[in-house]
């Protein structure tokens, strides 16, 4: 039964909706923090009145090639046993129609393989070797998508590891163990003698504090046409097989063009359990701004853990929302990372037709350096 604070806040929010259902589009696009080349590419896109999916895949592929960005395709970090696995979901607005990949390995463009998904079959996930064998059949090479950066970083997390007497069977064990938070130079430097030390800085970094990172895309044109991608290598170390929330529909990424679209990027299984990106769209049906839409979900994971900081603090995540009048937000549930006593903060892309830039993310918790 609605109470009457319910209603005059439910009526309050429809005039809000109805604005939106009836503002002119326009060409916009957002994306996560690593986005910044991807809206680019998009924008040109769509400004030559290309599809607005073409527009996002075409974004992401920047990264999913590029391999310096470690938590996305051809250089992503790999899973345990050393093996890149990727994924990736798309919704297309106009077509109300999805595709989406998990596990895929040896092929540097998931979200072209999951389009393909979405546009060649009458289903929407293809997992695994049941996808790799689907890609190849489409013309898709096998790469190895392990690089150098990455496998030395690999290699760093696989020594790192003990068990409760200190072993492991990665080194002879006789080293002396670093200072907590210390980078162990010596020991890296000796190992690999010839990465230089940011490198070599960067992989203890990485062991450390395993990445969640992913990028994220969604897009709106003047046709009020709407398409959102996102795409991954996934957690740093997983166990071979987990797929986290960047493939699933209604977590990693939802469109729907009469609303708006939302996505996400960081620990994929906090995002899962509320169904993030469908979640924030129907936040927005209901008449809440896309930062409001956002902040409610960011609520919803502090709520999993009874909103205790310390636990919280374990992991991040952030959400990216676009209504279809172009109002757009990027949140995250903490306000930066920690580096070198330093909180960075957090930031997503957006391009609206000029150069693309980088915004500050709304944040639910505030980190302390």
């Amino acid at each position: 039964m609605v109470n009457r604070r319910q209603w005059i806040a439910g009526a309050a929010a429809l005039p809000a909706a109805a604005a939106a259902q009836s503002a002119q589009p326009k060409n916009i696009v957002i994306s996560s923090n690593n986005g910044l080349r991807c809206c680019a590419r998009a924008m040109e896109i769509l400004k030559t009145g290309g599809d607005t999916l073409d527009a996002v895949i075409a974004g992401v592929n920047i990264n999913e090639e590029d391999p310096e960005d470690t938590s996305v395709g051809y250089g992503g970090l790999p899973n345990e046993e050393g093996v890149v696995e990727l994924d990736a979901s798309l919704m297309h607005g106009p077509t109300r129609r999805a595709g989406s990949v998990a596990s895929l390995r040896n092929i540097k463009y998931p979200s072209k393989v999951a389009k393909l998904v979405m546009t060649e079959t009458d289903h929407i996930m293809l997992v695994g070797e049941g996808a790799l064998r689907f890609a190849k059949a489409y013309g898709f090479p096998e790469e190895n998508l392990l690089t150098e950066k990455s496998r030395l970083a690999w290699l760093t997390w696989k020594r790192s590891q003990r068990d409760g007497g200190g072993h492991n069977n990665w080194t002879d064990g006789l080293d002396a163990p670093a200072k907590k938070g210390q980078v162990p130079a010596a020991r890296l430097r000796q190992q690999f003698p010839h990465a230089d030390d940011e490198t070599l800085a960067w992989a203890w970094d990485m062991t450390v504090n395993p990445p969640t990172g992913t990028i994220n895309c969604l897009s709106l044109n003047t046709r009020g046409d709407m398409s959102g991608v996102t795409t991954t290598s996934g957690l740093a170390w997983k166990i071979p097989g987990r797929v986290g929330d960047s493939p699933i529909i209604g977590a990693g990424v939802y469109v729907d063009q009469e609303v708006g679209a939302a996505g996400s990027t960081g620990r994929g299984e906090e995002n899962i359990r509320v169904a993030g990106a469908h979640t924030i769209v129907e936040n927005m049906r209901h008449g809440m701004p896309p930062k409001e839409a956002c902040l409610d979900c960011l609520k919803r994971i502090a709520r999993n853990y009874g909103n205790d900081p310390a636990r919280l603090a374990k992991f991040d995540i952030n959400f990216y929302a676009l209504r279809k009048d172009g109002v757009y937000a990027g949140t995250s549930l903490w306000s930066g990372r920690i580096r070198q006593g330093k909180v960075t903060r957090s930031k997503f892309a957006v391009n609206d037709g000029g150069q693309s830039r980088l915004e500050d993310c709304e944040y639910l918790f505030e980190r302390k350096g």
